[in-house]
Order: structure tokens, then C-alpha cells, then sequence
């Protein structure tokens, strides 16, 4: 069969799929010409007005509505829309239809599927999982196309703006513009905290309310996360109506695997969706409870075209947290779907920017949302131990047993040291435990928090504390050390993690948040992303992360802001929330980020499974590239918790290889996969997994890989304190600043030039530094907080919040000044001193002459400048300007210009 002939075979058999009867024109000529009207028809070979063939023409309910150019498997398609295009004006005039040309256009190779309406503005083929099926192409002949009904969304309106902060504003303005120019991806970057969900909602009324959106899938990685977005939408009201979302529009969150005709939102697991289209009618819906994005645990997701869920199923859907890997496994998934893809993400990768084709509508990162108060900022505080850093050796010792703990049942056993086992701190938490280490991290944290961290506080709270552990064993001695380090009770410190038994893992969390006992939450990957716990304050690492995004999103789980009676009321002891610590207690601050994937591709499948895979793909002679990576990961992990007698009884039954050496040839096989399909494979390191005796130990050895406990080796701490680098790296930007800017910004130039008598440091000149630093992601309190840091024992604590203290700033930056002070301090003492030269001169003021100068001195504090104008506003109380004018005569003007000086200058 050539090429063409089996593209055609395909293209046959996905025609049947999406409903339409298949037929051959020469057969429909024979007397039949006209299609029956009952009938759904893709007819082969059909007969044009000039004479020449349409591949496919398609009928629905017996009139023509579309022509499909088939071309052979691997043939590109862009050079055959222009040829389907023609065939659309060529229907023979007695050939009933829905318009004089026809509105739908395929091209297809079997492989890929193009289509175009023509209806549309500025019409443009887009890439499509299967043909529509008869009925969604009826659908659309029944209406405006949807491209052209966006085109008709209007701007924004000032009661719609009113309601949405700057960034929500611009996300929907940079969504819409872009739905405009017929992009089907786009994505939109908000930090935690922005509100994306709320944006989602505004931005999802407006498309079905305005553009007619047929249905909206919102989609999310966890369950949770789709509770806390159907909450979100049952919540919202638009601006123009009164009633909430679910009352103008049914929003469903599935489940169960069904998606219901009336639902105009449709809320989902990506999990549940895959289930959906694999035509499965029950979803196990605690597979939603662990992310899907973040876990490799199975195969790609292969879709395959269902009839009952068609690819016209949703006009739009929303990917929530879309920094996870929708570019991988799930990405058919997504895929399958006729619709626009709208990516919602604080920290997006360079694969999930690929995946979206770079086109990101909006971007307001964690710098911006701090500035605007939206987000705080974070503190660095490093903690090193000796164990930490440079691990350990547990000595042999005849007379001693070492204890250690089975990892499966979490038995304890005691074994002999035939010599020294040394660890370093890779080893940590893998092979051996430190709990000297673990207990030193945490008296440290214990004993810093209250003198360094938090020295206003009353020692009663300890700050909310969320401890990120490297898997569930370690979560459980992390707990049981810190109740024990802080003489607490259980409720004080508990696991969040995946394996917490018959408890709720979103009880806990609920918990974790409201409740004034439960002070630290310790866990591995359940609530490292996606999780908002706003009374949070600190963040301690335990665990290395080597990657940028997932990291930052670990980081962003401190950043939320909150109200200041909502955190006392769970943490009494505190005022306010204006930043949160992360504690590096393993150097995960100073590690190298990548954005790559782990080695391990298979969390989710055993030991037992992987090795049956590897054996079956030995048989058949194929190989997945992912499954052998992990076999790899799996061996050297292996090793590491494995006896010298155990690896040795390995050694033996493999040429005297070890698991490492094993691992390795493995490694080296998967990368040169490709090259070796076109080569005859010379040495294969998989061989020794056909060996039934060899398998067999393996998985003995596995089930009874142990963890030692060093119970000997005490820690200490090496050193701790802030890290000053992200401080040094601003005050470096603000110097730069004020250099590249000295000339151009009033400010400034004022205080550079020390020119004061002759130009004036007004609110207004103030604020325009502020507004050109803010562009810049600088602040006060950021820089005044990197000073603090930097300069100990130089600068006084958080300043007020008037704007005059970025003239202390620029002072202290251009060295004017030897301490950083708040404005107000400064400036009450240059007071002091101006009233002194006064008394020297032989000028004294009565009392209600000090009333009017106390008051203009706060004015100048707070604004830098005061002219007589301002008098009245300022002493309104005391009688105003004239009073003013009375008593102070003809020196007033004088009086007051002097006076900004000496407090200014």
C-alpha cells in the first residue's frame, strides 16, 4: 500500500470516529447525486465545478459544509490549504449547502489534522486532535464563530476597574488582546498571593457573558486546589450584577466522570480529565489528592480520540499553577481539546514559557507584588553544623551495636561495624541518621528566633514554622526531635505529608493554619506548592532542591500578606507580618538551580515494577529511556543502604560489578538509545536483569534496605547568621541608581548638590524618586532592611512609613550621614539645634508661638517642605494664617523657610 493510500485508510478511520458515513462519489453520481438528508457524509473523490477532486467532501444533515486535502504520512500541510481553500468556491451550484463557499477546511496527512473557518476574521489554521464530529460542526454553522464573537469584547470598564487591582487589570487586558489576535496559547505570570483565581473568574464572566464561550475548563493538579477554586467562584460577584458566579452561570467541580450539558464551568483534576477520556466511568478520587504535575510517577499520557468527549467540548481552558509539567506527561491532554489554552503561573519554567510559545500577556513577579504590599519579602538566615556540612563516621566498635531502621516497616535492628562507616552529607536522611544533627538545628532555631529574628516579640508563640523534610521517614524524626527540642505536646509539631494514616491531610492544613497550639508543620512535598498559609512566618529547609522554579515556589508559600488581627489571632504575640525568614539549614540558597528533571522518572511504580518493565522491554528489544533512568536512580540509592556482605553477594552473582558500576553502563545505554537503533547493540547492561536469581535478591535486598542511626556523633553549629549577599546585591542596584540618575530626578539633584536654599525638597519632588524607584523594584523598607543587614549596629530599626525617610536613604548611600536614622529622629534633633542657635541669637518664642512651630515641624517631617500657604491647612486648630500672621509678624515667610532648612538640611 503506497503512503497516500494508508494516510487515506486512516484518514477513513477517523472520519467514522467523529460520526460521518463514508462513501465514494462514483457510487453517490450513480443516480444519487444529493446526498439524503438524513445523513452525515464524508464522500471520497468528490467531483468540483472545474472539473477537479476534493479528497474529502463532508456533509452534515445532507448539506455541504466542508473539504478535506489529504495528503500522505509525513507530507507537510501548509502548502495544501491554499489548494482546499480553492475547493471550498468550487461546489457545483445544485450541490445543496450552508453558504455559497464552504466554511470549514481540513488538511491532513493522518498524522496531523488542520482546520480553518473560514468565517472568521483574518482566518488562520490551527492544529486539531480529531475531526469535529457532525454535530459540533452544526453547532458552529448555527453561530457566529467564536473568533469573531471575542473580537466584540469591549475595554474594560471604570466600574470593572475599580474592583481589580493593577495587575489583575493588565492580566485580562494583555488575556483579551491577545484572544484578539487569534493566539491559541497564552500565559499569564502573577505572583502568590496576586490573586490569579479571582482574575480567572473575572476574565471567565466576560468570555461567557460577552463572547458567548460555550464552556470554560478550569483546571487544577489536586483536589484541593479545586475546592478552593469552585469556593473562589461561588464567591465571586461580577461588577454589573449583584448575584455570585454559580448564581448566572452552573460551575461544577466533577466528582464524578461526568461532565454535565448545562455546566458553563467546569472545575477538574488533570487526573480525573485523563480518566474522562479514556472513557473510564469511575475515577478513584483520592488519585487527585497528590499532585499530578510534580510527580513523574507514570507513563506519558497517551490520548487516544474518544466519540463521546468531543475536541468542541470547551472553547476555553485554564491551566491553573501551569509551572508544573503540562510540557510532559500530560501535555495530550491538554492538548485534545478545540480550544484556547490560558496558563495561570507565579513561577513559570523555561519549558512551561516553550510550551505556551512564549507568549506571556502579563507578568507581575514576587519584587513587584512586594512593592505594591500585595506580598512580603524574606530574609535569608543560614544555619551550618559540622554534620551538616561535612557529614560524619560512626567508628567500629566490637563491644557496640549500630542501630537501624528497616525503611518499609520503620523496624529498629542493631547490627556490628566490621570497620568505619563514614557519610558525608549527601548521605544525610538517605543512608544514615544524624539525630544529634536534626536536634542542632533545631535548638539553634530555637535559641535565634527570639534574640535575631523576631527580637520585639514576648516569648510565648513561636512564630507559624513550615519545615521542608527529604521524605517521609525524615518528616517523622523531624517531628518527634522538635516536640522534643521545644518540651511540647503532639498537637505543637505534626506531618503533613502523604502517609499521615486515617487523618485528613486538608484537616491538618486547616488546622496548621487557624489553630494557636499547632506550631510546626513539617513535610515533604504536600504542601510545598499551591498552598496559601498566610499566618506563616518561617520557612526552614532541611532538604536540598535543585530546581529554580519548584524552589521558588517552596520559597513562595511565606510570601502571603495578612491582616494584622488575622495573624494575632493565631499567633497572639505578634503585631504584624511585614516579612518571613527562610532558614537554610542545608545550603539549598546557595546550591546551583537548574530547571531540569530528576533522574527518577517512575516515583510512583515499585521496585518490583520497574524490574518486570526492564525484563519485558529486554524480550521485546524496546527500550523507555525514562524507565532505565530510574532503574539507575533506583540501584545507586540501593547501594548506598546495602551491607558490604549484601552488595558483595550482588557483586558475585555480576562479574563482581557493583550496583553503582551497574548503574552506570545503564545510564550510558539509555543516553545512546537513539544512535543504537540504527546499530547492533555490542554490550547490553541489561542482560544480567534476565537472570531470575539476580532479580530475586535484588528485591529481597530492597525490602530490607535500612537506614543506620548515628547515635554517637554530636553536632554543633558552625556558623549562623543572615546571609547579606541578596542585601549587598540591592544597595549595589540603589547606588547605581542614584548615580545613573543624580541629574535627572529633582530629588536627587537636590540632595547630591546639597543645594536646598535654592530648590526645595517638596512631598511632590519626593514622591517622584519613589515612583522611579519602584519601577526600579526598590522601596523603603526593602533598602532600609538590606542597610540593616549590611551595616549592624549603624542603623535604627524599621523606620515609619513617611516618604522623607528616602532622603535619610540617599544621605546615608552618599555617605552625608555616618548612621542611618529615621527621618524623624534626625530631624526632631536638627530641631533641637535650631531652637538652641535661636536662644543664642536672642530670639525665644512664647507658648502658643510652640504650638504653631511643633506642628509646622511635623509637616516638614512628614512632607520635607513647607511654605506659608501650607500654614493654614497645618494650623487650622490654632486659628491658621492669620493667627499665624499676628503672632509671629512680619517674620513668618522668614521663619518658615528657615525652618525647612535646618530640618532638611
Amino acid at each position: 500500500m503506497k503512503p497516500e493510500q494508508k494516510a487515506r485508510k486512516e484518514i477513513d478511520k477517523l472520519l467514522s470516529l467523529a460520526g460521518f458515513e463514508l462513501r465514494d462519489f462514483k457510487d453517490c453520481a450513480l443516480g444519487d447525486s444529493t446526498p439524503n438528508v438524513t445523513r452525515n457524509l464524508a464522500i471520497r473523490e468528490f467531483i468540483l465545478e472545474n472539473g477537479t477532486k476534493a479528497d474529502y467532501m463532508l456533509f452534515v444533515a445532507g448539506k455541504a459544509c466542508g473539504v478535506i486535502e489529504a495528503k500522505k504520512f509525513s507530507l507537510s500541510l501548509s502548502g495544501a490549504e491554499n489548494q482546499a481553500k480553492n475547493y471550498a468556491y468550487t461546489l457545483p451550484a445544485h450541490i445543496p449547502s450552508y453558504q455559497e463557499s464552504l466554511p470549514f477546511v481540513y488538511t491532513s496527512n493522518a498524522s496531523e489534522i488542520y482546520f480553518t473557518d473560514l468565517r472568521e476574521p483574518s482566518p488562520r489554521s490551527r492544529g486539531i486532535f480529531a475531526f469535529h464530529t457532525p454535530k459540533e460542526l452544526l453547532e458552529q454553522l448555527n453561530s457566529t464563530p467564536l473568533r469573531e464573537r471575542i473580537q466584540q469584547i469591549p475595554p474594560l470598564s471604570s466600574q470593572d476597574s475599580k474592583v481589580l487591582r493593577v495587575c489583575q487589570k493588565d492580566a485580562i487586558e494583555g488575556l483579551e488582546k491577545s484572544l484578539k489576535q487569534n493566539k491559541q496559547r497564552a500565559l499569564i505570570q502573577m505572583a502568590t498571593g496576586a490573586g490569579k483565581t479571582f482574575t480567572a473568574c473575572n476574565f471567565a464572566y466576560r468570555l461567557l457573558s460577552i463572547a458567548k464561550a460555550k464552556r470554560i475548563l478550569f483546571l487544577v493538579d489536586r483536589n484541593n486546589l479545586g475546592k478552593q477554586a469552585k469556593k473562589e467562584f461561588d464567591n465571586f460577584s461580577p461588577s454589573t450584577d449583584k448575584r455570585h458566579f454559580s448564581e448566572i452561570y452552573n460551575v461544577v467541580h466533577l466528582e464524578t466522570n461526568h461532565i454535565p450539558k448545562e455546566s458553563k464551568v467546569v472545575i477538574t483534576t488533570i487526573q480525573r480529565l485523563y480518566s474522562i477520556l479514556r472513557g473510564e466511568s469511575e475515577f478513584d478520587s483520592t488519585n487527585e489528592e497528590r499532585s499530578a504535575f510534580e510527580s513523574e510517577d507514570k507513563e506519558t499520557k497517551e490520548v487516544a480520540y474518544n466519540p463521546q468527549i468531543g475536541i468542541d467540548t470547551f472553547d476555553f481552558i485554564v491551566i491553573d499553577e501551569c509551572h508544573r509539567s503540562i510540557y510532559g506527561l500530560w501535555r495530550q491532554v491538554l492538548e485534545y481539546f478545540d480550544a484556547f489554552l490560558i496558563g495561570l503561573s507565579a513561577t513559570p519554567s523555561k519549558h512551561t514559557l516553550g510550551f505556551f510559545a512564549q507568549n506571556i500577556v502579563a507578568q507581575y513577579d514576587l519584587e513587584k507584588s512586594i512593592l505594591d504590599k500585595v506580598n512580603v519579602g524574606y530574609e535569608i538566615f543560614r544555619i551550618k553544623t559540622r554534620i551538616s556540612e561535612q557529614g560524619s563516621i560512626i567508628e567500629a566498635n566490637a563491644e557496640f551495636q549500630i542501630p537501624f531502621r528497616e525503611k518499609d516497616t520503620r523496624k529498629i535492628g542493631y547490627e556490628s561495624l566490621e570497620e568505619d562507616l563514614e557519610y558525608s552529607k549527601a548521605d544525610l536522611d538517605r543512608s544514615v541518621l544524624a539525630p544529634s544533627q536534626i536536634r542542632t538545628i533545631l535548638e539553634a532555631y530555637k535559641n535565634k528566633v527570639f534574640d535575631l529574628l523576631f527580637p520585639e516579640r514576648e516569648r510565648s508563640y513561636l512564630p507559624k514554622t513550615l519545615i521542608f523534610a527529604k521524605d517521609d521517614n525524615h518528616a517523622e524524626e523531624i517531628v518527634r526531635l522538635a516536640r522534643e527540642v521545644f518540651n511540647a505536646d503532639n498537637e505543637f509539631a505534626q506531618k503533613i505529608t502523604y502517609n499521615i494514616g486515617n487523618q485528613n491531610p486538608q484537616e491538618l492544613i486547616n488546622a496548621f493554619r487557624h489553630s494557636k497550639k499547632f506550631r510546626i508543620a513539617v513535610t515533604v512535598d504536600m504542601i510545598a506548592t499551591g498552598t496559601d498559609i498566610k499566618p506563616l512566618e518561617v520557612l526552614i529547609f532541611m532538604r536540598d532542591i535543585k530546581s529554580a522554579s519548584y524552589y521558588a515556589q517552596m520559597v513562595g508559600r511565606g510570601v502571603r500578606s495578612i491582616h494584622n488581627d488575622d495573624l494575632r489571632a493565631v499567633t497572639p504575640n505578634a503585631d504584624c507580618k511585614t516579612r518571613f525568614y527562610v532558614i537554610d539549614a542545608v545550603g539549598v540558597s546557595e546550591s546551583q538551580k537548574i530547571d531540569s528533571r530528576p533522574l527518577e522518572r517512575k516515583k510512583g511504580l515499585s521496585f518490583k515494577e520497574i524490574l518486570q518493565q526492564v525484563r519485558e522491554s529486554m524480550e521485546k528489544g524496546e527500550y523507555d529511556k525514562d524507565t532505565l533512568l530510574s532503574l539507575a536512580s533506583r540501584l545507586t540509592r540501593l547501594e548506598l543502604s546495602l551491607s558490604k556482605e549484601d552488595n558483595a553477594r550482588l557483586q558475585e552473582l555480576n562479574s563482581g560489578k557493583s550496583l553503582c558500576v551497574l548503574a552506570k553502563e545503564i545510564l550510558e545505554f539509555a543516553d545512546s538509545l537513539q544512535a543504537l537503533e540504527r546499530a547492533e547493540i555490542a554490550h547490553n547492561p541489561l542482560e544480567i536483569f534476565t537472570n531470575d536469581t539476580f532479580c530475586k535478591l535484588l528485591l529481597e535486598l530492597a525490602k530490607k534496605s535500612k537506614i543506620y542511626i548515628d547515635e554517637i556523633s554530636q553536632d554543633s553549629v558552625l556558623e549562623l547568621g543572615f546571609d547579606t549577599q541578596k542585601a549587598q546585591n540591592l544597595i549595589a542596584q540603589f547606588n547605581e541608581f542614584i548615580l545613573q540618575h543624580r541629574d535627572e530626578i529633582a530629588a536627587l539633584s537636590i540632595l547630591y548638590s546639597q543645594n536646598y536654599k535654592n530648590r526645595h525638597l517638596t512631598y511632590e519632588v519626593i514622591a517622584e524618586l519613589a515612583h522611579k524607584l519602584k519601577q526600579d523594584s526598590m522601596d523603603v523598607p526593602s533598602l532600609w532592611n538590606a542597610y540593616k543587614l549590611r551595616d549592624k549596629g549603624k542603623v535604627s530599626k524599621n523606620p515609619s512609613k513617611n516618604l522623607t525617610n528616602l532622603i535619610s536613604l540617599v544621605r546615608y548611600a552618599l555617605k552625608m550621614d555616618t548612621e542611618l536614622q529615621d527621618f524623624a529622629i534626625g530631624a526632631n534633633a536638627r530641631y533641637n539645634l535650631w531652637r538652641g542657635r535661636c536662644i543664642k541669637k536672642g530670639i525665644t518664642f512664647s507658648p502658643e508661638q510652640e504650638e504653631f512651630l511643633e506642628l509646622i515641624k511635623e509637616y516638614i517631617i512628614a512632607n520635607g517642605f513647607v511654605e506659608v500657604k501650607d500654614i493654614q491647612e497645618i494650623c487650622a486648630d490654632l486659628g491658621g494664617i492669620y493667627r499665624a500672621k499676628v503672632i509671629f509678624k512680619g517674620s513668618l515667610p522668614t521663619l518658615v523657610e528657615e525652618l525647612s532648612l535646618a530640618l532638611v538640611g
